[in-house]
């Protein structure tokens, strides 16, 4: 989920109630004039925004009006749970790239848009939505079921809604979409400016010189590793990790690197859901948190101990299932369709019997209405089995633990964070060589700075 980074400037309280469009401008069509130019192939490539968008200045005034003047101002709001006031603005640090969205959209001719966000974001949808509305001939739709993570992109539900185009926010673009499909793709990733001097300073105050540094985040704040490196380095030695597909120093809640010669993992961003992947797959190396938004510095802490204990216990406590239930994510791109089949071949193998389930979320009292079923493997998230396993009635396991069950790999004395890696264990994980696809291009635009 995104949020914001901090300055100190002072407070202007905004109150009152506002109708939904919340900045005053007519509705207005801009030519199309993009800029080309050649790349090494020879072809002409649409590069940059239009001067004509650019230099609008109705869509500059419509965007200035519902920025927020400071951060501090948003975040002081925030905190007092004020949502009717906090939709009327859009953080001045927070990159929506509403300019380059309004290009595309008109670039591309879309006529229905389907806007998808993360919890974090979802309160700055409608004026995305009222701006997108009056500078493009497109109809909006903002798509409000919950969305996790960027394997929960719903372009399904939006080509059923008749959209032509989606954005999607807060996310990396995780998984391909099909080019000869019906939607166009574009991700947002929504860079957020943090304060990266204040960081800087507070890791010399904590932590001893001259140690070896790992520096992770969510994608929103990827843009600010390299220039924290770049500073540090003359002090500790940094890295920045990839673990592809990933950009570098991007970890999600179930895919992280594999660290080596590393002697500290920072970790810049609020909540500690993506860091624990990195934790659990480096059980000891110590990790430490910075929260950009509170600017708190603390250090963290996993049982990957008992974590552990508690998987080989789901495992072991299957050993004698004789039905199988694989239940296929269906929340967004959550399920793979090809991990599942995977998982029905081994199956079948084995001789044992089995039921296939499709579910959007899995919850332990609709999984009890399925008493023919010992043992449950769920190809959605991992991270529902390693964090909530223990409250189901019967062993709800990960395509990586019953790889284990199945004997098609012996437990791993670190737990693997793999399964959006393309430097996988095996066939469980999306990205294994076992399981891509020839080679096809992505329908999706990436946007960042």
């Amino acid at each position: 989920m995104a949020d914001s980074g901090a300055d100190h400037e002072n407070v202007n309280i905004i109150s009152g109630r506002k109708p939904r469009k919340r900045f005053i401008g007519t509705k207005k069509s801009l030519p199309i004039t993009t800029t080309v130019s050649k790349v090494n192939s020879g072809r002409r490539v649409a590069h940059q925004i239009p001067e004509e968008i650019l230099n609008d200045k109705q869509l500059q005034n419509a965007i200035s009006q519902c920025i927020f003047s400071t951060f501090h101002e948003f975040y002081c709001l925030l905190r007092q749970h004020d949502s009717d006031v906090c939709t009327l603005k859009l953080p001045k640090n927070y990159n929506f790239e509403i300019y380059k969205t309004i290009w595309r959209i008109k670039f591309t001719k879309s006529k229905r848009v389907a806007l998808q966000f993360p919890e974090g974001l979802l309160m700055f949808s409608c004026i995305i939505a009222d701006i997108i509305e009056r500078f493009t001939e497109a109809e909006v739709i903002i798509m409000g079921d919950v969305t996790y993570g960027a394997c929960c992109v719903d372009d399904f539900t939006a080509r059923a809604l008749g959209a032509d185009m989606m954005i999607h926010y807060g996310h990396s673009c995780l998984v391909p979409v099909d080019p000869a499909g019906e939607i166009k793709m574009l991700y947002v990733f929504v860079d957020i400016k943090i304060d990266t001097l204040h960081l800087i300073e507070t890791i010399k105050h904590n932590i001893s010189k001259n140690l070896s540094l790992a520096l992770v985040s969510t994608i929103q704040f990827v843009a600010a590793l390299q220039g924290v490196k770049q500073e540090l380095s003359q002090d500790y030695k940094i890295s920045v990790p990839q673990c592809k597909p990933l950009s570098p120093g991007e970890i999600l809640g179930c895919t992280a690197p594999k660290l080596t010669n590393v002697d500290v993992i920072i970790y810049i961003g609020d909540g500690r859901f993506h860091l624990e992947a990195v934790m659990i797959m480096n059980p000891n190396v110590p990790a430490y948190r910075y929260d950009p938004y509170c600017k708190v510095f603390s250090r963290e802490y996993y049982n990957v101990q008992l974590m552990q204990e508690n998987r080989q216990k789901a495992i072991s406590n299957s050993l004698h299932a004789k039905t199988v239930g694989l239940i296929l994510g269906t929340l967004g791109r959550q399920g793979n369709t090809k991990i599942l089949q995977n998982m029905q071949d081994r199956i079948k193998s084995l001789g044992l019997d089995y039921i296939t389930v499709f579910m959007s979320e899995i919850f332990p009292d609709k999984l009890k209405l399925f008493q023919a079923v010992d043992v449950w493997i769920q190809v959605a998230c991992p991270r529902l089995s390693i964090d909530w396993g223990t409250v189901f009635e019967k062993p709800l396991l990960t395509p990586y633990e019953a790889a284990v069950l199945f004997k098609t790999i012996e437990w791993q004395s670190d737990y693997p964070m793999d399964f959006y890696a393309n430097d996988s264990l095996g066939n469980w994980t999306v990205n294994n060589s076992a399981n891509k696809e020839e080679k096809r291009s992505r329908k999706c635009i990436q946007t960042k700075n």
